[in-house]
């Protein structure tokens, strides 16, 4: 069993708690403590599952006898507690983007390996099996060389106006959803980014009063010679029938790949809705032989899979060996981010930027 603590329980920070403590029953770890600057939040689960609450990250690292970490706080302040805890000798668990400066990614990556601590980056994309399946196909040639392809996630407007207004003018559609799928096609292709366009609307929201990104287009050359083009965008109508539109297409020499990965099968039309479309592959809720419900789907697996990592660490297994795994660690991060960073570049200067 491992002790595990969590900096962050709101919006994403709460799959992380219910995993943990859906692991807890089986016993393959504990929650500790677990943190948050919003108190009401704090509260409320310290009081749903009896646990001790901090506001201050430092003191429940320095009292509570934990061994690994998760941190989901927004984008831009994932660096500071990575590090505090690394020094402490802690795994950590790290929401997507690692963050959101190369140098940042790399103090992370370097402090980890000084105190031989596992970094993993919760990119949850690669443990859906339409996308296993898409680059089982193409490691195994059956596209032949990939010459160029097409990837774009788009979130409905409420994300950035209601989700995350305290703080979405410091992030942008590339760093919230782009980072997926630079990762992800980055992983299929088994090749890092090489160089990279952009072009970016500051429309919509700056005139609602955040100052970010509507869409960002980016073409991307990968070291392979692959060319990926990724949309990303967050200003979809509020009555847009799912949270998020998202899919992929990719073409190799010898053939052609598609998915999509919005619309799994799934939709319904009620009354007071409208038309909606389920992904239940990512999160679902089920019920257990106890009446307690259980939480399932790729966005759970990835986060299991920390706790999966920190027990193969805990009986003697190396961190070097996980890296045969389809885990992302602190260095799928870094190229993430270096994507994403010169993708911004580009925003600025209006030129190719060599990644």
């Amino acid at each position: 069993m491992v002790n595990l603590g969590i900096i962050g329980v709101g919006r994403f920070g709460k799959n992380i708690l219910n995993t943990f403590k859906q692991l807890e029953r089986e016993g393959k770890c504990k929650v500790v403590a677990i943190c948050d600057i919003n108190e009401e939040i704090l509260e409320k689960y310290c009081s749903t599952y009896n646990l001790k609450g901090y506001k201050d990250y430092k003191e429940m690292l320095e009292k509570e006898n934990i061994d690994g970490v998760a941190i989901a706080t927004p984008d831009p302040f994932h660096r500071e507690p990575a590090v505090y805890a690394a020094n402490l000798k802690k795994h950590i668990f790290v929401e997507k983007p690692l963050d959101i400066t190369i140098e940042g990614c790399i103090e992370m990556i370097e402090i980890c390996r000084k105190n031989n601590v596992l970094l993993q980056v919760d990119f949850h994309k690669r443990f859906d099996p339409y996308h296993k399946e898409i680059r089982r196909n193409v490691f195994e040639g059956k596209i032949g060389r990939v010459e160029y392809g097409y990837a774009y996630m788009e979130d409905r407007i409420e994300v950035p106006v209601e989700w995350f207004k305290k703080w979405a003018s410091e992030t942008s559609p590339a760093w919230f959803l782009g980072i997926h799928f630079y990762d992800l096609l980055r992983w299929i292709l088994g090749s890092n980014g090489k160089s990279v366009y952009a072009k970016g609307k500051k429309w919509k929201l700056k005139n609602m009063g955040i100052d970010t990104y509507d869409s960002i287009t980016a073409i991307v050359e990968f070291e392979n010679g692959a060319v990926i083009t990724f949309d990303t965008s967050w200003i979809l109508p509020e009555n847009f029938e799912s949270i998020v539109n998202q899919g992929l297409r990719i073409v190799g020499e010898e053939g052609i790949i598609e998915c999509d990965s919005q619309d799994r099968g799934t939709r319904v039309c009620f009354k007071d809705n409208g038309m909606m479309t389920y992904n239940m592959g990512f999160i679902s809720e089920d019920r257990d032989a106890y009446g307690n419900i259980y939480y399932k789907g790729y966005g759970i697996e990835s986060i299991a899979d920390f706790v999966y990592n920190l027990l193969y660490i805990n009986n003697g297994g190396k961190i070097d060996d996980l890296k045969k795994k389809d885990s992302a660690f602190g260095e799928d991060g870094l190229e993430a981010t270096k994507i994403a960073v010169k993708v911004h570049e580009s925003l600025k200067t209006g030129k190719i930027e060599e990644i």
